[in-house]
C-alpha cells in the first residue's frame, strides 16, 4: 500500500512538469556511519536528527532548535566599559597600538551561551550475530526521507525516517518482508541532566539545560558546565517523547526501556519541546509548557496512517525544494549508483563528477529547508545538528561572517520564506543592541558584536578581558545583518516589509554615525577597529590587532549608509536623516590600494601577520556588498583580484566558499570553480590523511574542520553567483560560467526585483533563458553573447562588458531570451 501511494505522489509531481525530478539527488552508503560526520541529517526546522544506520544498535542523535543553555541577557554587563573608549581613541591617534589593545580588553563582557544536544535514541535489534547482507543507507534530498535497508537471516529489514514539518514530529517506520520479525529494545539517553520514565507505553525524557556553558575553547574554569542558578531565570526545561505504535507483537517495559517483541511493523513518533518563550522571558517562571508542546504533535500523529503522514511531509517539503533544479554536463557518465563517499574519493583523485557538484549544490538548499523554520531561531553554526555538550564555538551565532553566510542562498535559491527566523532574530538583537549601544558607548541606535545566541546577546565577548580583541571586540554585526533586511526587500519588492524593518536599518546607521570619528585628514573613520580575525606587523615585528579604520569597517558602513538612503527614498520618508547619512557616507575614508596592488586591509599598508588568513574581511565591499565590481569600479576590482591571489586558494571550508563567491563577482568562473572543487575535498575525522584541511565530510557536511554548516550554504550561493548575478540592478546571465560546465540548465533561481530565472547553455554559451516577472517593472538583462528577447523582438546592444537590454516588464509575464 505504501509503495502504491508514493507512486501516486510522484506521478502528480511529474504531471506538473517539474523537469528536475530525475536529478541525481541521493546520498548513499554501503556501510553504517562510524563518525557523526558520516551520519545523515534530517530536520523539520525545529527537530533535527542524525541517522547512523547501524544494524544491531541503531543510533539516532536528536536536537531541538530552541534548546540552549542560559537565559535572558543582563543589562549593562560592564558598567566601566565606556570609561575606556576615549582612552583607546587617544592611544590610536598616537598610534600606540599595544595600549589600545590592552584598554580594549576592558570593554569586554561575557561569552555567549551554547546550543545543546537533546538526546540519543537507540534501537537495539538482536540478530544473534548473524551475517548482514545487501546493506544500504541513503538520504533522498527530494523527499527528506532517510532509509536503511539490510538483510539478516533471509529477512529483508527496512528503516525509514523523516522529520515532518506538518506533523511537527519525527516519524520512524521499521518493517520487514516477513511477519512478526521485528523485536526491538528502545532506549533514550541525554548528556544533559534528565529523568527517564515510561508513560502510556511511551519513552519520556525530561530535563533541564545548563544555566551556563563555557565555549569549548575555554579551559580555565573548574566547572565549564554550570546548572545551579541563584537568579532562578537561567536553564530552560525540555521534554522528549518517543511513542511506539505496533502491528502485531507486544510492548513491555524493562526498567526505563521499552521492549517490543515479534511485531510485523513498528512506527515511532518522536517529539520534543522546550520551555523557551522568547529571548527576553525567563525560561522557568515565564516558560512555555514543554510537556504540552511535546505531547500534542504525537497525539495528532498517532491517529494518522503512515502513508498519509509521508505524503503530507513530501508535499510540504517539495513545495520548497522543487522550485530549483540544476543539471550539469549530462553527457558525462553518471556516477549516481556509486556510494557518496566513494564518489568523493574518486573526485579527490581528479575524476570528473558534475553530478556530485550538483548534489552538493542542492544539499545546501536541503539543509536550509531542514534547519530554518523555527521562530526567533535562525540556523546556527551547525544548523540544528549538534551531538556535543560543548559544541565547536558553542554552535552559536557568529556574526562576523558565519551567521550571514547561512542565509546567502535564501533569496537567490528561491527559499525566501525561510528568511523569517533570521528576520525575527535581527529584530530581537536590535532591542538588546540598543541597550548595549547606550551602556557601552553612550551611543544611539543599536550595535551587535562578534557572537550572539538565542537570548539575543549583543555585548562584546571575551569574559571581561580574557579574550583577544582581534575577534572579541568587533562592532559591525548590526550593520552587516541590516544588509539582509534590505536584500529581502530587493528580492521580493515588498515595500510593506521594508516599512516595518526600516527603523532597524536606521538604528544601525544611527549607531554608526555616533561611532565614526574624524581623523587628522578630515575623513570619518572607526576607532577602535579590527579586521576579523587577522593581525598586522608594525614597528618592525610588533603584532597589532586593534587599530583605526579597517577596510571591512569602512566597507560595511558605506554599504549600510547607501542602503539606508535607498530605503528612505523607496519609502519616501526621513529626508533629513537621509541627507545626514548621505553626507557622512561621502566623508568616509576611501578604499586604498597598497604597494602590492592589493586592496589594503587596514588604514595603512601594514604587513599581514598571516598573508594567507582564512578571513577575507576587507573584500566585504566586493561580496556580499556591491561597492566594488568590474562593471562599476574596475581599478578597485583589480585590487580585489590581487588581494585574492595573495591570500591563496587554500583555506577552511567556509573560507573556500566565500572565495567562490568573490571570484564569481570578479567574473572569473574558472577560478571560482577551482575553489568550489576544493570545497569537495574529502575530509575525515578518524586521523586519516584527509583530516587536516577544509572541504567536506563523507556526509557532505562542510569541514572547517570541524563541522560548520556555513560552508554548505555559501557553496550553494556560490554556484548561483557563477550562473546568475543581479547586484547591479540588472540580471547578468552566466556571468562566471566555468569552462568545466560545458552544458547545463538551472531553473527557478531568483534575481533582485523578484524575477524568477531559468537558464540553459550548450558548449559554454547560453542557448535559452526565461525570465518571469513576478512584480513587473524595469528589467535590464546582461549577457556575454548577443541575444534577443523573443516575444518583444528586442535585440541586445554592446555594452562595457557583454550585451544588455533594458525594458519594462509586466507582472506575471514570462520573457524568453535566445542567442542571436
Amino acid at each position: 500500500m505504501f509503495h502504491h501511494c508514493l507512486k501516486k505522489v510522484f506521478v502528480i509531481l511529474l504531471v506538473t512538469g517539474f523537469s528536475g525530478y530525475a536529478q541525481d539527488l541521493k546520498l548513499q552508503y554501503n556501510q553504517p556511519a562510524v563518525e557523526w560526520t558520516e551520519a545523515l541529517p534530517i530536520g523539520n526546522g525545529t527537530l533535527g536528527a542524525m541517522v547512523f544506520g547501524r544494524v544491531d544498535s541503531e543510533l539516532i542523535q536528536l536536537n531541538e532548535a530552541t534548546l540552549w543553555s542560559g537565559g535572558p541577557v543582563q543589562k549593562n554587563v560592564n558598567p566601566d566599559a565606556f570609561k575606556n573608549l576615549a582612552l583607546i581613541r587617544e592611544a590610536l591617534r598616537n598610534e600606540d597600538f599595544e595600549k589600545a589593545y590592552q584598554l580594549t580588553k576592558n570593554m569586554q563582557g561575557a561569552y555567549s551561551e551554547s546550543f545543546m544536544p537533546l538526546g540519543d535514541l537507540i534501537l537495539k535489534q538482536d540478530f544473534g550475530g548473524q551475517k548482514t547482507d545487501s546493506y544500504n543507507r541513503s538520504l533522498d534530498l527530494q523527499t527528506g526521507l532517510a532509509t536503511t535497508d539490510f538483510k539478516v537471516g533471509g529477512v529483508n529489514y527496512k528503516r525509514e525516517i523523516f522529520a515532518s514539518a506538518p506533523a511537527q514530529c519525527i516519524v520512524i517506520k521499521l518493517s520487514a518482508d516477513q511477519v512478526k520479525k521485528l523485536s526491538v529494545t528502545l532506549d533514550v539517553t541525554s548528556l544533559l541532566r534528565n529523568e527517564k520514565s515510561i508513560n502510556d507505553k511511551a519513552l519520556v525524557l525530561k530535563g533541564k539545560a545548563p544555566s551556563h556553558s563555557d565555549p569549548n575553547y575555554i579551559d580555565y574554569n573548574k566547572e565549564p558546565i554550570v546548572y545551579e542558578d541563584p537568579s532562578g531565570c537561567r536553564g530552560m526545561r525540555f521534554e522528549l517523547i518517543i511513542k511506539p505504535v505496533i502491528k502485531d507483537g507486544e510492548i513491555s517495559a524493562d526498567g526505563n526501556k521499552l521492549v517490543i517483541k515479534n511485531a510485523s511493523e513498528i512506527l515511532l513518533f518522536v517529539s520534543a519541546a522546550t520551555s523557551f518563550n522568547g529571548f527576553d522571558k525567563c525560561p522557568d517562571s515565564q516558560g512555555k509548557n514543554e510537556h504540552q508542546l511535546a505531547e500534542n504533535p504525537i497525539k495528532k500523529a498517532v491517529g494518522k496512517k503512515y502513508d498519509n503522514l509521508l505524503k503530507e511531509h513530501i508535499a510540504d517539503f517539495q513545495k520548497l525544494f522543487n522550485r530549483v533544479s540544476l543539471k550539469l554536463n549530462e553527457n558525462e557518465t553518471s556516477k549516481a549508483n556509486l556510494a557518496t563517499d566513494i564518489r568523493l574519493e574518486h573526485y579527490a583523485k581528479g575524476e570528473k563528477d558534475a553530478g556530485l557538484e550538483a548534489l552538493f549544490f542542492q544539499f545546501g538548499r536541503y539543509l536550509l529547508i531542514s534547519s530554518s523554520r523555527t521562530h526567533n531561531t535562525p540556523a546556527n553554526l551547525q544548523g540544528i545538528w549538534n551531538n556535543k555538550l560543548r559544541a565547536p564555538w558553542s554552535s552559536n551565532y557568529t556574526t562576523n561572517i558565519n551567521l550571514q553566510m547561512n542565509y546567502w542562498p535564501v533569496e537567490s535559491g528561491n527559499l525566501s520564506e525561510l528568511f523569517f527566523p533570521l528576520d525575527e532574530f535581527i529584530k530581537n538583537v536590535s532591542v538588546t543592541g540598543a541597550e548595549t549601544a547606550k551602556s557601552y558607548y553612550h551611543a544611539n541606535g543599536w550595535v551587535l558584536h562578534h557572537n550572539s545566541d538565542i537570548w539575543a546577546m549583543t555585548n562584546p565577548v571575551g569574559d571581561f578581558g580574557k579574550g583577544d580583541p582581534m575577534w572579541a571586540n568587533w562592532y559591525m554585526g548590526a550593520n552587516w545583518l541590516s544588509r539582509h533586511l534590505w536584500e529581502h526587500y530587493e528580492y521580493t519588492g515588498d515595500t510593506a516589509y521594508l516599512r516595518k524593518v526600516y527603523p532597524i536599518i536606521k538604528g544601525a546607521a544611527e549607531f554608526s554615525l555616533d561611532w565614526l570619528q574624524k581623523d587628522k585628514d578630515g575623513y570619518l573613520v572607526t576607532m577602535p577597529s579590527t579586521s576579523p580575525e587577522n593581525m598586522f606587523y608594525y614597528d618592525g615585528k610588533k603584532k597589532g590587532t586593534v587599530t583605526t579604520a579597517s577596510t571591512m569597517d569602512i566597507g560595511i558602513i558605506k554599504d549600510l549608509f547607501e542602503n539606508t538612503v535607498e530605503a528612505s527614498k523607496v519609502l519616501n520618508i526621513d529626508s533629513e536623516f537621509r541627507k545626514k547619512v548621505d553626507k557622512a557616507g561621502s566623508e568616509l575614508l576611501p578604499f586604498q590600494i597598497g604597494s602590492k596592488g592589493q586592496l589594503l586591509e587596514w588604514y595603512k599598508d601594514f604587513e599581514e601577520e598571516d598573508p594567507h588568513h582564512r578571513h577575507t574581511s576587507h573584500l566585504y565591499a566586493l561580496h556580499p556588498a556591491n561597492l566594488i565590481s568590474p562593471l562599476k569600479t574596475p581599478e578597485l576590482a583589480e585590487a580585489a583580484r590581487k588581494t585574492l591571489e595573495l591570500r591563496g586558494d587554500d583555506g577552511t571550508g567556509w573560507s573556500l566558499a566565500w572565495k567562490v563567491n568573490m571570484w564569481a563577482r570578479l567574473l572569473d568562473g574558472n577560478h571560482a570553480y577551482r575553489l568550489f572543487k576544493n570545497q569537495l575535498r574529502l575530509t575525515k575525522e578518524n586521523n586519516t590523511e584527509y583530516s587536516r584541511h577544509g572541504g567536506c565530510y563523507p556526509n557532505l557536511f562542510d569541514a572547517h574542520p570541524p563541522f560548520q554548516i556555513d560552508g554548505n550554504f555559501a557553496g550553494t550561493a556560490g554556484v548561483i553567483e557563477m550562473l546568475l548575478q543581479s547586484q547591479n540592478k540588472e540580471i547578468h546571465l552566466l556571468p562566471a560560467l566555468p569552462d568545466a560546465w560545458t552544458d547545463g540548465e538551472i531553473k527557478g533561481i531568483k534575481a533582485k526585483g523578484n524575477f524568477t530565472v531559468d537558464i540553459k547553455w550548450n558548449n559554454g554559451k547560453m542557448s535559452q533563458a526565461k525570465i518571469l516577472s513576478n512584480n513587473g517593472g524595469i528589467c535590464t538583462i546582461r549577457s556575454a553573447e548577443p541575444f534577443i528577447i523573443e516575444k518583444l523582438n528586442i535585440k541586445s546592444e554592446k555594452s562595457s562588458i557583454g550585451y544588455t537590454v533594458t525594458f519594462n516588464t509586466k507582472k506575471g509575464t514570462n520573457y524568453n531570451i535566445l542567442p542571436l
